[in-house]
Parts: structure tokens; C-alpha cells; sequence
């Protein structure tokens, strides 16, 4: 019986880590690990038509199950394109492996054809990222990538030569247990009494939410009603806090909406629950702060603390909750709630009623009317830039719909291809990508990649030929719009001649209609939807100074403009509130 070779084995470890796909493009240096993927029915190569989609990719469905997905580039310039992807996986703390392959072992450090130091250039954008150099070595290098991706959340990277892949392994791939989910963590009892203390002594304490809230809404709620607090979020903390919350009091930062701000600078005590939020000149800086994170080096970092918890959210409300004194007064958090619901009522309606005969079409109304006619488990990948902001303001979560972004790393063109990954990860569920006509044109050689796999996602372009958010650092930063201009082709024609459904919609009315038939097609479709460029509504208050490339440096929102079914459900929050 012939000895597998060690592009066998690596492919082999992956299956039983749990990889079901391989995202890359094929390559020479990658050709015997892509002939090992052909014959191993675990695990299936899929082809897009760039590298940094297949790392885009890979980490969209890395952060929708928790679990281990894989890319791949071939040398020199093919895993060089990962990067941007990866990046953005790392810094979401999703669990990707990447095979950067290499150029033939002998001319490592010749300046060989397309060589690069890929050992080096990974460094930053990963946990592990190491050099494969002898067929004795990989299998325990690939396990140790595998746990510290897995166990540390994040990317890592292993540096295959090619002859070496093809060469037949000489240690055999053991059945050696893997790490395939991540532990509770639980904070010592010196922090939860610490903590359970300064909570028993504020008068006003305030919740702020961010990603590591998963799995932790149900503790959350139960602490926030026990201490009478209000919840805020950041925006990666919106899908797993806002639903079924009679505490919401919106979102803080760039983006923010409602009584989010005031209510973390208003309080005694602010707790800080599994959010790296980056931008702490929205944070108070006169009032007590605690953190918690599962991360103990995001403690600290973007705000003086009062006292640092390590330990998950949901093991840290368990057993933080029954300790501390039920609070009696509710008068904090009604004031709050009231603020709240006033500060979405008065815009609520501005971009999403009354618009039938305006054009060309307001974003917001475009965002209003797909958060109504998306499946209630929909997922949605939103490009960076204004696409964030309708997201943040217009999508109504659930405890069930998914929505997934480059919201830490900001980069460009992630909607596509992280919609690529959603869908690979489920045929059957709705995928919707918001894309924007900047992003969507960055990578859109991979629309082909919904055609050729028959992938029924839906692009819905928001089409105002601008980068709209550059454009809104340019004008609040005192200078004129530059360089952010598109000429656009007609996106839709473009869809259907490379065989997916398309149709362009020009007039508000024809909105909801496209949309639902876009929905019902059974394959990949875009809807082209031309949007008012000037849909950018700048508060008095901003200056120059506030402006610091993405961030403000002061100031409590950005952009003036609708908030979805929000208003509505702050209402029904309002009229929740006992009565004496």
C-alpha cells in the first residue's frame, strides 16, 4: 500500500478538525494539496477568483458557527492576497487555518520567482504562522496551527513549499485529539465579589454590549432588570443585545442612535460586557468603569478601569447576578428609556415614509423596506462605509438573523465574499448582501463565483456611484469631495449576461417589488438600486476637529436619519414601564 505524502496528511487534519472547505485559487505550489482535496470526499475545494475572497470567506463562516474554516493561497503573490482577509478574521477573533504555499524549498532565500517571506508577512494578521521545511515536521506544526486558531480566536498560517507537500510523508498523522470549541471561562471569586460590590454601591449603573455578548441575551437581561440598568451596544454588539431588550437604549459611536451615549455618561458605574469598542472618546471618563472581556488583553486598552474581570460574559453574569442587591428604584433607566424613544421618534419617518415620487431613491427606504421583506433567520454581510450605517440603523435583529461585516478591521469589499462563505455554509438559507457600488466593483470577478456554484445570494447594491463615507469625512473635515466618484455601468445587465438574475430600480416604488422577486429566484441575483449620493445629513455640532480618519474624536452621532422599527419598539418599552 503506497505512503500517503504529506499533502495527503494535511488535508486529512483538517477533515477531522471539522474543515468542510478549502477557499483558493489553484496554483502550482498548491497542486498537490489541491489533488489531495479532489480525492478526499471530507472536504471540497471551492474556487473563487480571488485569494482575499477565499480569506473573506473563510472567516464568514468561520464567525457564523464558532468553528474551524480554512483558505488557501499558492507562492508569492496568490497567498500574498489573502491578507486583507485575513486581517479581518483575526481581528474578529474567527477561527480560520491558511496554507500559504511556498516556493520550491532548495530556493528559499534566492530571490527565486515570486518569492516572498510569507513566515514574516503573516505575523501580524495571525496567532501562529510557521514554516513547514521537512515532511517530519508538519503534522504536529498543523495541529499546533489548528489549537491556536481554535483556542486563542484567530487566524494562523502555515507556509507550505510545494515540493515538500508532494513529498511522501515519514511521521505518521496520528489520531490525536483536536480542540474544537472554546472553553468557559469563569473569573475567581476576589473579581465577582469586587465586582458585586461596586455594583451594590452605585446608585446608577449602565450596561454597554459588545460581540461578547453572544449566547449571554438571557443573563444579560436577567442582570439589567436585577440592577435596573440600561443597555446600550456597539454595533458588533446589536444581533445578540437589542432583541426582545426592554432595557435598549440604542447604539454609541460613530453610527450611534438614541440615549446610548447619555446613559454611559450619566451613570455611577459603567460596565463594559465583552466589547473592545475603539473609539474612547465616546467613553466617559468621569465616572467608574469595569470591563469584562474573555480577552484579557483588550482589558483596559481603550479606558481607564476601575476594576478589569477576566472571564466570559455569560459565566461572569451567573454568577456575578445572585450576589448583588436587587435595586428598587427604577428612576435611571425610565429616564433614559424616555430620552431614548425621543430621540428616535423626531426621525424616525424623515427617510422611509412619503417617498414613493422622490428620487433618486433614499438609501434608508431602500434599508427599511429589506429589513421587512428579508427572512426573520436571514444573513447579511454589509459592506464597509454608509452600508454600515443603514445596517446599524434598519436591520431589526432577532435572535435569529445573522449580520456580519468588516466592522473592526473596516475594509472594503467583504460583502460579497463573506455572502460567498454564509452560503457555502447553508444552500438553504437566506443570504443577503448589502453591497456597496465601491465594494461590490473592488472584488466583483467573484459574482461569477455565485454563478458558477449555483449560490443563491443576493446582492442588494446600494448604487450612488460615490464612496459615500469618504465623502463624509472629506465634507465634515472642512474639504470638498475629491476623487470619490464613480462612473458605474448598468450592474444589473452585468449580472444577467454572466447568467444570474439582475433588475435596476430607479424609482422608490419599484423597490419592493424587486426585492421580493430578487427573494424568490432560486439562484444568485442583484438588485441595482440607484440611491441619492447625498444621502449624508451632518449634525450643527460637527467640526473639523472631530474628524480622525473613521472615528470622531467627539461628538455623539454622525448622521441624522431614520432608525428603522427602533422608534416602534422603544415606544413599546415606554409603555412597559410600571406605573405608580
Amino acid at each position: 500500500m503506497p505512503k500517503e505524502t504529506v499533502a495527503e496528511q494535511f488535508v486529512g487534519i483538517l477533515a477531522r478538525a471539522g474543515v468542510r472547505r478549502l477557499y483558493g485559487v489553484v496554483g502550482d505550489s498548491l497542486n498537490p494539496v489541491v489533488d489531495a482535496v479532489r480525492r478526499n470526499a471530507a472536504i471540497d475545494w471551492v474556487q473563487v477568483r480571488h485569494e482575499e475572497a477565499a480569506a473573506f470567506a473563510a472567516g464568514a463562516e468561520a464567525q457564523l458557527t464558532g468553528r474551524l474554516a480554512a483558505c488557501a493561497g499558492s507562492c508569492g503573490p496568490g497567498n500574498l492576497h489573502l491578507i486583507n482577509g485575513l486581517y479581518d478574521a483575526h481581528r474578529s477573533m474567527a477561527p480560520v487555518l491558511a496554507l500559504a504555499s511556498h516556493i520550491p524549498s532548495g530556493e528559499i532565500g534566492t530571490g527565486f520567482f515570486q518569492e516572498t517571506h510569507p513566515d514574516q508577512l503573516f505575523r501580524e494578521c495571525s496567532h501562529y504562522c510557521e514554516l513547514v521545511s521537512s515532511p517530519r515536521q508538519m503534522p504536529r506544526v498543523l495541529r499546533t496551527g489548528i489549537q491556536n486558531a481554535i483556542g486563542r480566536g484567530g487566524v494562523s498560517v502555515i507556509v507550505l513549499p510545494g515540493d515538500v507537500a508532494g513529498e511522501q510523508a515519514t511521521t505518521p498523522a496520528s489520531e490525536h485529539a483536536l480542540v474544537t470549541a472554546r472553553p468557559s471561562v469563569r473569573p475567581g471569586d476576589a473579581e465577582i465579589d469586587a465586582l458585586a460590590r461596586m455594583v451594590d454601591e452605585a446608585g446608577k449603573v449602565t450596561l454597554f454590549c459588545g460581540s461578547g455578548t453572544a449566547g449571554a441575551h438571557e443573563e444579560v437581561m436577567r442582570f439589567a432588570e436585577r440592577v435596573k440598568a440600561p443597555v446600550g451596544h456597539a454595533l458588533r454588539g446589536k444581533e445578540w443585545i437589542q432583541y426582545d431588550n426592554p432595557y435598549d437604549v440604542g447604539m454609541s459611536g460613530l453610527l450611534g442612535y438614541g440615549a446610548a451615549y447619555e446613559a454611559t455618561h450619566a451613570c455611577d458605574l459603567l460596565i463594559l460586557l465583552g466589547t473592545d469598542f475603539p473609539y474612547n472618546a465616546f467613553l466617559p471618563d468621569d465616572v467608574k468603569i469595569v470591563q469584562v472581556d474573555v480577552r484579557p488583553e483588550h482589558l483596559g486598552r481603550r479606558s481607564a478601569l476601575d476594576l478589569a474581570v477576566w472571564g466570559d460574559v455569560r459565566e461572569t453574569l451567573r454568577c456575578l447576578t445572585p450576589r448583588v442587591r436587587v435595586k428598587s428604584s427604577r428612576k435611571f433607566l425610565d429616564k433614559m428609556l424616555a430620552k431614548h424613544a425621543d430621540a428616535l421618534e423626531g426621525v424616525v419617518k424623515a427617510y422611509t415614509r412619503k417617498v414613493e415620487k422622490r428620487t433618486p431613491i433614499h438609501p434608508e427606504y431602500v434599508a427599511s423596506v429589506l429589513d421587512e421583506e428579508a427572512a426573520d433567520d436571514a444573513v447579511f454581510t454589509v459592506d464597509t462605509g454608509m452600508n454600515n450605517v443603514w445596517a446599524a440603523r434598519y436591520l431589526t435583529p432577532n435572535g435569529r438573523r445573522r449580520v456580519i461585516g468588516s466592522f473592526t478591521h473596516g475594509s472594503m469589499a467583504n460583502a460579497l465574499p463573506q455572502a460567498i462563505g454564509a452560503q457555502f455554509l447553508d444552500p438553504g438559507r437566506q443570504v443577503v448582501s448589502m453591497s456597496g457600488d465601491g465594494g461590490f466593483t473592488m472584488l466583483m470577478g467573484d459574482f461569477l463565483t455565485l454563478v458558477q456554484y449555483g449560490l443563491p445570494v443576493k446582492v442588494v447594491l446600494f448604487n450612488n456611484s460615490s464612496l459615500g463615507m469618504v465623502e463624509l469625512e472629506m465634507m465634515v473635515g472642512g474639504l470638498p469631495s475629491y476623487g470619490t466618484s464613480h462612473h458605474n455601468p448598468d450592474f444589473a445587465a452585468i449580472a444577467t449576461a454572466a447568467g444570474a438574475y439582475g433588475v435596476r430600480v430607479e424609482k422608490p416604488k419599484q423597490v419592493r417589488g424587486a426585492l421580493r422577486d430578487a427573494f424568490r429566484h432560486r439562484g444568485p441575483a442583484l438588485v441595482d438600486i440607484v440611491t441619492d449620493p447625498n444621502a449624508l445629513s451632518i449634525p450643527p455640532k460637527i467640526t473639523a476637529d472631530m474628524v480622525s480618519g473613521f472615528a470622531l474624536s467627539a461628538g455623539r452621532m454622525v448622521l441624522e436619519g431614520g432608525v428603522g422599527r427602533m422608534a416602534q419598539m422603544a415606544r413599546s418599552n415606554l409603555r412597559n414601564i410600571p406605573r405608580p
